[in-house]
């Protein structure tokens, strides 16, 4: 289905219009060198993720096929929306790449190390969003607490090798050092018992899953 994406003649052609439209955009004809880049960045994400739809265990693909596509999402938006900032476009490629990371884990099961780097970008295009509506917030502490649902994530979710126990020594050493970081700033001290409330109802909710899945 996807065969036509790993033509040598299409990406010849894709080449031969870039080098075209870079010439009309040198001329001042026109000015659409940005769309361009970004259908092209687009249409490579769907290569690489073309590979994964033929073949299953080239779960490897995901994860630049996400990252071009974000790469082009980012490229357009900021050609059709000028006001965006860098913030949002960090938090676009972030994102990216956290989904690509996460669908590799989704592709394996035996891929749990995927949700590491999943997470933590994850955790980072979180912080750079709530960053962009309420500035000062203290990051450190949230990225710490980020990495330790991250471990979290890794001793509770199915995969082959069986429990990953030793998942909750970060967990408990990434989620102490958060809190401890949360807790010096004042302002937000009111958020730390709602936020612990919001984890551990998350705790039992994939413990409740984990043992259902088990049984």
């Amino acid at each position: 289905m996807f065969k036509w994406l790993q033509s040598r003649i299409l990406w010849g052609i894709v080449l031969i219009l870039g080098g075209v439209v870079f010439l009309l955009q040198n001329f001042g004809i026109y000015e659409f060198g940005d769309i361009f880049w970004a259908l092209v960045f687009g249409v490579a994400g769907i290569f690489f993720l073309s590979f994964f739809a033929a073949d299953r265990m080239a779960w490897w693909a995901l994860i630049p096929g996400f990252f071009l596509l974000s790469l082009g999402v980012l490229i357009g938006s900021e050609r059709l929306l000028p006001s965006l900032n860098d913030s949002a476009g960090g938090a676009i490629v972030l994102g990216g790449l956290a989904v690509g990371f996460l669908a590799v884990y989704l592709a394996d099961r035996n891929n749990w190390w995927a949700i590491i780097p999943g997470g933590v970008m994850l955790t980072l295009t979180l912080i750079i969003a709530l960053d962009a509506f309420q500035s000062g917030l203290e990051t450190g502490g949230l990225l710490f607490l980020g990495i330790a649902l991250t471990f979290a994530l890794v001793a509770v979710v199915p995969n082959p090798s069986g429990e990953m126990k030793w998942a909750w020594i970060p967990a408990g050493i990434m989620g102490l050092m958060g809190f401890l970081i949360l807790a010096a700033t004042e302002s937000l001290f009111g958020y730390l018992w709602p936020l612990a409330l919001i984890l551990v109802g998350l705790f039992m909710i994939l413990r409740t899953f984990r043992f259902r899945a088990r049984s």
